[in-house]
């Protein structure tokens, strides 16, 4: 029996209720005391979406490509900090992160850094974006071990405006 289980193929263009679909028959059908990978499924809600159904690692360049870009993701959805609606807010990305863009950077001078193709904004945005997800996955953690996940998964899936679903997916033919 090997050490743990690698589920890949899926989020590679079709729809996510077909991937969702897809994994819950998929983990039906592995043991429940193995590791279980996820390859190429990043997006805040694909995680608590696979945490649901037993996935307990994820591997994407989503976040890293989406920082890249100038998008942050926060609790509410993606921020694109290239919109001028960034431009004269004072007040960083998500007030309760503690990486070094929100504790020292405003939305606004991420806005000016994206406008201005300087590197840092880049930097920024990754880490904050990495270390988003990392304290999202530490709060699902937190919820599974009180036994409180779905409501958890509830509020969280209430509250997460995902990317477009058409969007995404034609975006996702473009490459």
């Amino acid at each position: 029996m090997p050490p743990g289980f690698s589920i890949g193929g899926l989020s590679v263009g079709e729809p996510k209720a077909a991937m969702w679909a897809t994994l819950e028959i998929t983990s039906a059908e592995l043991p429940i005391d193995k590791p279980r990978y996820l390859m190429g499924v990043g997006s805040p809600e694909d995680l608590i979406e696979g945490i649901a159904r037993g996935i307990d690692m994820f591997d994407c360049v989503l976040p890293t490509r989406l920082g890249r870009n100038g998008a942050l993701l926060t609790d509410d959805g993606r921020i694109n900090l290239r919109n001028a609606a960034c431009r004269e807010r004072d007040e960083p990305a998500d007030p309760t992160c503690d990486c070094l863009a929100c504790s020292q950077f405003s939305l606004a001078y991420l806005h000016h850094l994206f406008r201005n193709d300087e590197l840092l904004g880049h930097r920024l945005a990754t880490h904050h974006n990495l270390r988003y997800l990392a304290r999202l996955t530490g709060r699902a953690r937190e919820a599974i071990a009180a036994g409180t996940f779905e409501s958890f998964r509830r509020a969280f899936l209430e509250r997460y405006r995902p990317a477009d679903e058409a969007a995404r997916l034609a975006q996702r033919r473009k490459t």
